[in-house]
């Protein structure tokens, strides 16, 4: 089996605060992971560790077979490896369609740019309706999608996705899910941090759960735990459900 991704004993953090510790997973280049857990125990500083914005003090990550635990986050994202953050951060004064173009900034996404937006379009209908308006007019759930639609116009061989769903309404969700299942479907593979289990089902191969910096567990899709016993694994004790 190859393995696109590979985290081997990452520690890492800001400053004098240690968020990760000696973290290790895996992904091959024909599935896709999801990450849940609590709040605040490491998974968003995971996908900035692996995608160079926050460098680790040990360990290794390796992507497509190359290291790149030094790497400069532009050098990552050159190569394939494409992150959508939590958050929505967007250039608020800029239209849909010009944050989209700009998005393709690498040699690689240059060459596949009208392809990549038409792809963004028929993903996501709303976007193509408000190719010229601008970002901070946006709803909520636009602006997410958005925010993804700039990480495909990268070309991705790997997608990150950090909450993607975080906020929106069921109907939105079930929309943006239903997206982004075709994403993994036309063969990119996905990174994805939800809160949501059952929803991180319906979109990846496998669950790693995140608790104080560490995997504490690895889930199998067709070995899931049932509803009870995920509220166990997030609260512990007997569930009331």
């Amino acid at each position: 089996m190859t393995m696109l991704l590979e985290a081997d004993n990452i520690t890492a953090g800001y400053g004098a605060v240690t968020v990760l510790r000696n973290l290790s997973l895996h992904l091959s280049d024909n599935e896709s992971i999801g990450l849940f857990g609590p709040n605040g125990h490491g998974k968003t500083t995971l996908l900035m560790t692996i995608s160079g914005l926050v460098r680790p003090s040990s360990g290794s990550i390796r992507y497509d077979g190359v290291d790149i635990t030094l790497n400069r986050a532009s050098d990552i994202g050159a190569a394939g490896l494409a992150h959508s953050p939590q958050g929505n951060t967007l250039f608020g004064e800029m239209g849909v369609a010009e944050i989209l173009e700009l998005s393709a900034f690498t040699r690689r996404a240059k060459v596949q740019r009208k392809t990549q937006m038409e792809r963004v379009y028929s993903l996501f209908p709303r976007l193509a309706e408000r190719q010229k308006q601008l970002a901070r007019t946006l709803s909520g759930g636009e602006r997410q999608m958005l925010s993804i639609g700039c990480a495909l116009m990268c070309a991705p061989r790997l997608l990150m996705l950090d909450e993607p769903t975080l906020g929106l309404s069921p109907k939105l969700k079930e929309e943006l899910g239903i997206a982004v299942a075709d994403i993994a479907k036309s063969g990119t593979p996905l990174v994805v941090v939800e809160q949501d289990v059952q929803f991180l089902l319906s979109l990846t191969d496998r669950l790693y759960m995140i608790e104080h910096g560490e995997v504490v567990r690895e889930i199998d899709r067709t070995d899931a735990p049932d509803h009870a016993e995920i509220m166990k694994l997030y609260f512990g004790g007997d569930s009331d459900d």
